[in-house]
């Protein structure tokens, strides 16, 4: 019952705040959307920055789920990675999308930005690390320090996300889906083991 009624705040505040922005939703506007008192939503969460949270945790989930499902797949780790970095594009696309006026706000500050991705920077590495120590086992890649390129990669992929969800670049001839492969041949080229 808990778990919920705090998840139920939690949809209801993303739901808002993606139709209203996030500074135009009220405690008050998520309780009463939820069907509960003011008294009950404090009792799961301290203010609005910490639903906020909740919110950028839970969507971010979503995207955790997918890379762990890649990396649980029995293939190559240079499938793996290549369907890594395309399927994180997609999905941080569909989640930043389905967001609306949230969108906005996530586009307009930086530190918003980077204040969510705390939260999922550190699993996302732990992830890759896992495909990029798996390649070096089975003599694909070559990597010689492996946190320090997993964090790399990691940040590099994250800093390319709103060129990817706007597109931006296919005025220079790369659309989404080039993106998102020729970044994989770029990233596979520096890691692929010599023969």
């Amino acid at each position: 019952m808990v778990s919920k009624t705090r998840d139920k705040f939690i949809e209801v505040a993303r739901q808002l705040f993606a139709r209203k922005g996030v500074e135009n939703t009220t405690m008050n506007d998520i309780a009463s959307a939820s069907d509960k008192g003011r008294r009950t939503i404090y009792t799961y969460f301290k203010n609005k920055r910490d639903i906020y949270n909740a919110v950028v945790e839970s969507e971010s989930d979503k995207l955790l789920v997918n890379l762990r499902l890649i990396v649980a797949k029995q293939a190559s780790a240079e499938e793996k990675l290549r369907e890594y970095v395309a399927v994180r594009f997609e999905t941080m696309r569909e989640i930043v999308s389905r967001n609306g006026s949230l969108r906005a706000g996530f586009f307009r500050d930086v530190r918003k930005v980077d204040r969510a991705r705390k939260h999922i920077s550190k699993k996302e590495i732990a992830l890759l690390r896992e495909i990029l120590e798996e390649g070096v086992k089975a003599g694909e890649f070559e990597i010689k320090d492996m946190e320090n390129a997993a964090i790399i990669i990691t940040h590099t992929i994250q800093g390319l996300d709103v060129t990817y969800i706007r597109d931006s670049l296919s005025d220079q001839g790369i659309d989404q889906e080039n993106l998102a492969e020729d970044f994989s041949r770029l990233l596979l080229n520096g890691l692929l083991k010599r023969r």
